[in-house]
């Protein structure tokens, strides 16, 4: 129980990773407030599955890209769990659909970029002044913003490596007041986003060229989360981690 007494926010924490997080820090002992964007039904067996191990949580509809979204699920959790925050987990963000560069326009590039860093950015600066010294902040990029991402996914590559300048600016900033900042970067893990976005026959190829010959779960990215977030990585900063199977080397 080494989150026992703390308090976590985890947006898009009702379904696959996110899903995973809220549970996992749950058994460690935080108390969850878990975002949801419009699957109340997810929400509901997320929490469900919570309190079958002994956590709380409660559960918030809200779009991260807007302020005003973000503002009542901050206000929700102080109702709930008071005004102390000690982590934060901004999973929400997405590859949405491919398109090559001829094929975007502004409203495609807005969008990306406000799924993946407004949501980031918001949540970071609605957080912060309830943050307590020792907290932390873990941010969700990805492998894309390492390599450029696969066909079609530039604007999503480019938004995600935002995520990691904006993970390295927040440890600058926030490290003096005792709160910690860093980011994963996950590969291939096997959720509905690759179900979606990838076809099984390029997964099975995948699979011969990691390392370790195997996509991730879900439950290695919740246990990096944990890690993070708890005090055995208490000089852990401004950290982009790369979790991905040894596909890619930082």
């Amino acid at each position: 129980m080494k989150l026992k007494g703390k308090v976590a926010v985890v947006t898009g924490g009702a379904r696959d990773l996110g899903r995973e997080i809220s549970l996992k820090l749950a058994k460690e002992g935080a108390k969850v407030v878990v975002n949801y964007f419009d699957k109340i039904e997810e929400a509901e067996e997320t929490k469900s599955l919570i309190e079958t191990v002994g956590g709380e949580c409660i559960i918030v509809q809200g779009d991260m890209t807007k302020a005003t979204d973000v503002k009542k699920l901050f206000d929700a959790g102080k109702e709930a769990f008071g005004s102390k925050l000690d982590i934060l987990v901004n999973v929400v963000g997405g590859l949405v659909g491919r398109k090559q560069i001829t094929e975007q326009d502004e409203a495609w590039y807005d969008f990306l970029m406000d799924v993946n860093m407004r949501s980031c950015w918001l949540c970071t600066r609605e957080a912060v002044p309830y943050i307590t010294e020792g907290g932390s902040i873990i941010n969700f990029s990805s492998l894309a913003a390492r390599d450029g991402g696969g066909p079609g996914a530039s604007m999503y590559a480019t938004a995600k490596a935002a995520v990691m300048t904006f993970t390295r600016s927040m440890a600058k900033e926030l490290g003096p007041k005792g709160i910690r900042v860093n980011a994963l970067a996950p590969g291939t893990i096997a959720t509905s986003f690759h179900d979606r976005f990838n076809t099984p026959e390029n997964r099975e190829k995948m699979k011969s060229v990691y390392p370790l010959r195997r996509e991730g779960d879900a439950g290695d990215v919740a246990d990096l989360v944990a890690f993070l977030a708890a005090d055995d990585s208490d000089y852990i900063t401004g950290t982009n981690i790369d979790i991905n199977g040894g596909i890619f080397f930082s």
